[in-house]
């Protein structure tokens, strides 16, 4: 249900008072006219919408490459371009920022290191201005920079040069914890409010949300989604001694935000408590995590909340930012907020009010089987709409790939899986689906913000959830060694024996000295990479102990781990993110593995579901595509088209976005699991689109490449 303090009940009724009275809540965003992409993903409001139409259904077939930037590093780019006045901004595999003409690619400038690559992921730019002053705010590592629009340099005037840690809003025992911000920030007049990822391990930092102020960098407000005692949701944890001791962490917004600008409310989902999928450290419901929050954008006042999974224990985090829209039910307008999740459901609500659009049941789900885990006895289920991707329940031994080789070993492994929704980790294999990142992933969806209709890409890749007994002994728990680091940082990744799982995305470490100097292993372990978290909080001698391991060279330390280590330990640890795969690296399923959908949020049913993306070599039975994993989302024209790259086959497609029928595609250079943008310069519409590759086992890729119509037509 939704949840408000006694205060914010009263607050709520005169804000939404003063709002009606003041805008009324008819239309969206009485300033939005779709024309520019100068916002993460469109605008605030997420819609991935655009009403420019010089490229329509009739024309879409001609689209051709109008230019291409080939950038420094090659790898894994997410960022979604934005473009102010005649610049597009952007960010390369290694965090490098670039401003490029956006009519013809030519680099104006760029910002980073030149030195010292930098391994992590980012999803874009923030752009901010007030009068001459134009600004560029970015992250890499736990700093926030702030950079001169037009020049690219640093904006000394905040905070320290240019750049300020994102941990000055944290309490001080998280100043040297993980923190860094893949996704851009939000702006509102003169504050800038940030995402944060953390650790999802015990001790990880709290994930409070924080506004700065985008001039100075000092810290405007804090949220604390992990409460303080002076608040109710605290009463939702019944440990409290995990809380005051610091074993608990996590409920960060990582995924971005929307913005109602005209009614001032932030709504912002938040992520699971740390640690993961063992909370025996933090028994009961667990707020504010796994919510959607609304907040008074000015003061970080909760104004409403919604909690989509009670007490997290499958990592099941709202994976994108929410959509605002307008629906109409009962011949009634209403201003909604609308959550896509990972668990392939659909939330709706009056983002005024918080009340559910369609109804939402709590159902009973499965008990936990592992000592001193409490699994919430219920969690919620939209009525409507239905699930836009395949539940674990519906899956069988009929469900079978019918291109596996290896049939009889897959049912064998699929019998001994519990497959029923919401069913604890223990120490059975249980089936995950939709997997770790959905369903929907931080692509997000898109919409067509006035008619309701809602487009999402959604994934089909099932997982094998297994828990296991801690195994240290307890000689081996009172030392630290380089293999001891090794199993309890990266043995859940890349496996006791290093061999990782390359089909789930986890690399094998066996032959690193081969591969990475020791400078380049020491920077991934600090900072992390991709995905991986960084662990800064490691010393140098235990890093250089790690390497030694990693590099089959003699362990050059054996400390006590009284002094260091100041968490307790799990007694359960989770086996790994291992992807239920054929013997040939495919779904273990049959297809669909990749889903495209549109539905109309006003009634709660579907337009039409489609396959999305092929696995080459591969035809189905019905000699239809069989749909691969997709990152990245996609965007909506006024005048009926839905373009979306993001899958693993490096497609670029078209479709009717009214009968989802494919118009036009195009092989990229590298894969694009990044959301395109649409801008237009000098009359001339431009989507754009960073093709980095790298992700799911893909080719690297290093190009920015954007498509127009030829000038002729």
């Amino acid at each position: 249900m939704t949840v408000f303090s006694s205060a914010a009940k009263v607050c709520l009724l005169i804000f939404v008072f003063a709002l009606v009275l003041l805008f009324g809540c008819s239309k969206q965003q009485a300033t939005s006219n779709y024309t520019n992409w100068d916002t993460y993903l469109g605008d605030k409001e997420n819609t991935h919408f655009t009403t420019l139409n010089q490229i329509h259904p009739n024309n879409v077939a001609s689209l051709e490459v109008a230019w291409e930037y080939e950038a420094e590093d090659f790898g894994q780019m997410q960022m979604n371009p934005i473009v102010v006045d005649t610049l597009l901004y952007g960010v390369t595999a290694a965090l490098r920022v670039v401003a490029l003409n956006a009519s013809t690619g030519k680099e104006v400038w760029q910002f980073g290191e030149k030195l010292e690559a930098w391994h992590s992921t980012s999803r874009g730019v923030t752009y901010w201005s007030k009068g001459e002053d134009k600004r560029i705010l970015f992250t890499r590592g736990s700093q926030l920079w702030a950079i001169n629009a037009l020049t690219g340099k640093p904006i000394a005037s905040f905070g320290n040069k240019g750049a300020i840690d994102l941990r000055s809003g944290l309490p001080e025992s998280a100043k040297d914890k993980f923190v860094i911000s893949n996704t851009p920030g939000i702006i509102h007049e003169d504050k800038i409010i940030m995402p944060l990822r953390v650790s999802e391990d015990i001790g990880a930092a709290p994930g409070n949300l924080m506004a700065f102020n985008v001039e100075t960098g000092a810290v405007a407000w804090v949220f604390h989604t992990i409460p303080l005692p002076d608040d109710m949701a605290y009463e939702t944890w019944k440990d409290e001694a995990s809380l005051q001791k610091g074993y608990v962490g996590g409920a960060n917004n990582w995924a971005g935000m929307a913005l109602d600008v005209e009614n001032q409310i932030l709504y912002v989902p938040t992520g699971s408590a740390a640690p993961d999928f063992y909370g025996g450290l933090r028994k009961g419901k667990n707020l504010y995590a796994n919510s959607l929050l609304a907040l008074n954008v000015n003061s970080g006042e909760l104004l409403w909340n919604f909690q989509f999974t009670h007490h997290d224990i499958w990592d099941r985090d709202p994976p994108a930012p929410p959509n605002l829209m307008t629906l109409t039910k009962d011949g009634k307008s209403i201003p909604a907020v609308v959550q896509v999740t990972k668990q392939g459901y659909v939330f709706a609500f009056n983002r005024l009010t918080g009340e559910p659009i369609f109804e939402i049941e709590e159902r009973k789900v499965p008990q936990s089987s592992l000592e001193g885990e409490e699994a919430w006895p219920t969690q919620p289920f939209p009525v409507k709409p239905g699930p836009f991707a395949r539940q674990s329940s519906d899956i069988s031994v009929k469900n079978i790939s019918p291109f596996a080789e290896n049939k009889d070993e897959l049912i064998k492994k699929l019998v001994q899986a519990n497959n029923a929704v919401y069913t604890p980790p223990s120490l059975d294999p249980l089936l995950l689906l939709p997997g770790y990142d959905g369903g929907a992933e931080w692509g997000g969806a898109g919409v067509d913000p006035e008619n309701g209709i809602l487009y999402v890409n959604s994934n089909e890749m099932p997982f094998l959830l297994q828990m296991g007994k801690d195994s240290l002994t307890p000689e081996e728990s009172e030392t630290v060694t380089g293999q001891s680091l090794y199993t309890k940082y990266c043995s859940v990744c890349h496996q006791s024996n290093r061999e990782g799982a390359a089909q789930s995305g986890y690399p094998s470490l066996i032959g690193l000295k081969t591969k990475l100097s020791e400078l380049e292993v020491k920077q991934i372990i600090q900072k992390g990479k991709g995905m991986m978290i960084g662990f800064p909080q490691l010393s140098d001698e235990e890093i250089d102990g790690l390497i030694a391991f990693l590099y089959d060279e003699p362990d050059k330390m054996e400390v006590t781990s009284n002094n260091r280590d100041e968490y307790p330990k799990l007694p359960y640890r989770h086996l790994g993110y291992t992807k239920f795969l054929d013997s040939n690296g495919l779904p273990a399923i049959d297809p669909p593995w990749g889903t495209l959908h549109a539905i109309d949020m006003n009634t709660g049913e579907y337009v039409w579901s489609i396959t999305l993306g092929d696995t080459p070599g591969l035809k189905n039975q019905t000699g239809e595509p069989t749909g691969c994993e997709s990152y990245g989302g996609p965007i909506i024209t006024e005048n009926g088209l839905l373009f979306i790259a993001g899958t693993k086959d490096g497609f670029f497609r078209a479709f009717d976005r009214h009968k989802g029928t494919l118009l036009w595609e195009y092989k990229l250079p590298a894969a694009a699991f990044a959301t395109p943008a649409v801008y237009q310069i000098d009359g001339k519409q431009f989507i754009a689109m960073a093709c980095g590759g790298e992700k799911l086992g893909t080719p690297k890729g290093n190009k920015i490449i954007a498509f127009a119509l030829p000038d002729q037509l």
